[in-house]
């Protein structure tokens, strides 16, 4: 019996994807760079507000310390780690490669931004009175809707394996 081949499982496809994603996130960065203040809170609704703010790290600036030439060999590292994952998985599990395609795309939009600037352009807080999430991004974004994609079809598959 052969497997459904998904989308996102052919080249074309998820370069597509990727392509149009990183185009996506980069004219985003522009225009926050372009209009929004340097790490002054503009609300949009209550909880949420969008504040620039520069990333010399990667997420949630862990690593902010370690030379340019580093982050930028490990993000590539991902890219490449994830590439090889999208290859060897099976062609029939759209999820899985769903979330690698949103992967890559954050990934490469965010290392854009690293060799651009040096640091990457984060604007999307999360906040209440007494707390706030990390400041982030739609590369960001990309990056962790993609594992919870591969998450979400690891369980999907343990859940048909065990029928």
């Amino acid at each position: 019996m052969s497997e459904r081949q998904v989308l996102f499982s052919r080249p074309l496809p998820i370069a597509v994807f990727i392509l149009l994603a990183l185009v996506a996130d980069q004219i985003i960065k522009y225009l926050v760079e372009t209009f929004l203040p340097f790490q002054q809170a503009v609300a949009v609704i209550p909880m949420l507000a969008l504040y620039r703010t520069y990333n010399y790290g990667v997420a949630f600036s862990m690593l902010s310390g370690m030379e340019d030439w580093f982050i930028v060999g490990m993000r590539l590292a991902v890219v490449a780690l994830v590439l090889w994952l999208w290859r060897r998985t099976p062609k029939d599990r759209f999820f899985a490669h769903l979330g690698y395609a949103m992967i890559i795309a954050g990934a490469l939009g965010n290392l854009v931004d690293r060799l651009l600037f040096g640091y990457v352009i984060d604007y999307i807080l999360f906040h209440t009175a007494n707390w706030s999430f990390a400041v982030f991004n739609l590369a960001d974004s990309f990056i962790t809707v993609g594992a919870g994609a591969i998450i979400l079809d690891e369980l999907m598959l343990a859940k048909r394996h065990d029928r």
